[in-house]
């Protein structure tokens, strides 16, 4: 963004006298504000559509597998339910952020949140496991749209606010996590069908504030005219794997890598500390609870500043040991108090890391391809979130149950060295990733 004019200057012809000009001492430059007051709205406006985006997933989500042991399914069922959302959203993802390069991110998001409701209505009359799974896959399609809304925030703010704005923005979707279940049984009490149509009736809702208030972020008429190159979405997907030490690359494996490790202990934490500490299905709620107020705390009041004082590439370094820390202490806590302090440190983690490594990565390429890029990112992180755990259970049931954490702490301290030298990507301009 052009920094503005300071004033007077390259306005009036000096004195009218032939006397020496007395130049006035230069003023100090005045810092530009955090966050401009266009690109403040919009994060606003995004934050609010992706937070009731969110509160309708997770109404739905919690049910699905009483839903589908009603209709006589087994587990094994049940995990291709919740995997087929997955894969559904690894297929559409880079495919919506190359629509929303060409056609904008409004449309995308706009589209995106139509299926949403479209799935929802199917849940709520679903009699059937392929309408179940019917309505897990157009949900799935409709997700895809994560890395547009990435791609909007970095479109919508300055390169130094996008850590900060990303963490606001995923602060909202995990204040949706956790109130959406709440509110989806809330419902339930009213009929089946009751928790799929209002998550379907606020998507629609949502659409109506969407189309009203969410402007535009992208210029996409500009990009297809431009006539830069742009690289078709499984031409990114294999550049990422065929050149990992590329600024694009590393980031997306610092990123899915990361997150696939957090994703597998989560998936078997509920299991540990049953089988150590005797928590049941009444109190395994609340470390959930406390893992998701500490994660919206750290991301919406102390990324920010925290931002400010160290810098994303620090900072998402830092993420990544208190990750890697809290993982390999988990397992040797020996009562509640140091058990809290070893799990603070995976929000604490995730808070620093993945705002931080998004950031980056919408510094090193170019708007026209910004939206393929942060979709290809969600396409390798919902690659681990799918594979991890399935290797985290398996370590659980047949190597041990602390290996899962061990291992998990090991795998962090392979990913520090990849993370060497990213604060010289802070000062690479997008423009000039989009020539590579």
């Amino acid at each position: 963004m052009s920094q503005p004019r300071p004033a007077g200057e390259g306005e009036g012809e000096g004195p009218a006298s032939g006397e020496p000009a007395q130049r006035p001492p230069p003023a100090p430059p005045t810092p530009p504000p955090t966050t401009p007051p266009h690109a403040a709205k919009k994060l606003v406006i995004l934050m609010i559509t992706a937070f009731v985006d969110m509160l309708g997933v997770l109404m739905v989500i919690p049910l699905l597998p009483f839903y589908a042991t009603d209709l006589n399914a087994s587990g094994f069922v049940v995990t291709l339910l919740i995997a087929s959302f997955a894969v559904a959203q690894l297929i559409s993802a880079p495919l919506w952020g190359r629509f929303s390069d060409t056609y904008g991110r409004r449309p995308a998001l706009l589209v995106g949140l139509f299926a949403s409701a479209m799935a929802y209505v199917i849940f709520a009359y679903a009699d059937t496991l392929w309408l179940l799974f019917l309505s897990r896959l157009v949900q799935g399609a409709g997700g895809g749209t994560v890395g547009v809304i990435q791609a909007y925030v970095a479109d919508a703010t300055r390169p130094e606010d996008r850590a900060r704005s990303l963490g606001w923005l995923s602060a909202a979707t995990n204040l949706g996590v956790a109130i959406g279940p709440v509110v989806g049984a809330a419902a339930l009490p009213f009929g089946r069908p009751a928790p799929g149509l209002l998550a379907a009736g606020l998507c629609l809702l949502n659409i109506v504030f969407a189309w009203r208030f969410l402007t535009e972020s992208h210029d996409f008429a500009a990009g297809r005219a431009s006539t830069i190159r742009k690289r078709p979405s499984r031409e990114v997907v294999a550049r990422v794997v065929a050149h990992p030490g590329e600024p694009t690359s590393r980031l997306i494996w610092i990123y899915s890598l990361t997150m696939g490790t957090f994703q597998g202990c989560m998936a078997v934490l509920a299991l540990f500390l049953a089988a150590k500490f005797a928590v049941t299905a009444q109190t395994i709620g609340f470390f959930f609870t406390y893992i998701g107020g500490l994660s919206v705390l750290t991301r919406a009041v102390i990324l920010g500043p925290l931002v400010d004082r160290l810098g994303e590439a620090r900072l998402a370094r830092l993420g990544i040991v208190l990750l890697g820390v809290g993982l390999g202490l988990l397992p040797f806590a020996p009562n509640y108090p140091l058990l809290a302090l070893a799990i603070a440190a995976l929000p604490l983690g995730t808070a620093f890391t993945f705002p931080c490594v998004t950031a980056l990565l919408s510094r090193v390429i170019g708007n026209h391809e910004r939206g393929v890029y942060m979709g290809v990112q969600q396409t390798f992180g919902g690659t681990t979130r799918a594979t991890f755990p399935l290797l985290a259970g398996l370590a659980f049931d047949h190597l041990g149950h602390s290996v899962p954490f061990w291992g998990a702490a090991l795998l962090m301290a392979g990913i520090l060295p990849l993370t060497a030298g990213l604060e010289e990507y802070t000062r690479v301009h997008p423009a000039a990733a989009a020539d590579v």
